[in-house]
């Protein structure tokens, strides 16, 4: 097995932009890599793979999840979490199309009363 690449920090920061814009996101360290809260429940992780890639994971709907992990790459689901989208980052990552998801994963975190509140509306 390889070591676990730190995450570059234009990669945190750009994921730390986005995320904190809404109300009760904190960065922290994580077991591996950066993850962001909202109280204690995890909004997004990333971090470097034994195999010198980075990944991140946020929170999805059922049939979000079902539907990123049909798609494959750069999409993938893990076995650990039932609501839980991973996305391999690199040089071709969509990071309006991530953006995107990062809210959706706010909304699904976050207490309702926040979320009604912070973000645009669908559509």
């Amino acid at each position: 097995m390889g070591d676990r690449p730190d995450v570059p920090d234009d990669v945190v920061a750009r994921i730390d932009t986005v995320l904190r814009a809404w109300q009760g996101v904190r960065q922290e360290s994580a077991w591996v890599g950066i993850r962001w809260k909202v109280r204690d429940a995890t909004v997004a992780h990333v971090f470097g793979g034994e195999d010198g890639l980075f990944r991140i994971t946020f929170r999805g709907e059922p049939d979000e999840v079902a539907a990123f992990g049909h798609m494959g790459p750069p999409y993938f689901t893990v076995s650990w979490g039932s609501n839980v989208i991973g996305m391999i980052l690199d040089e071709h990552t969509d990071w309006t199309e991530l953006a995107e998801a990062l809210q959706d994963s706010y909304r699904i975190q976050a207490p309702a009363s926040w979320t009604s509140s912070d973000l645009p509306a669908d559509g």
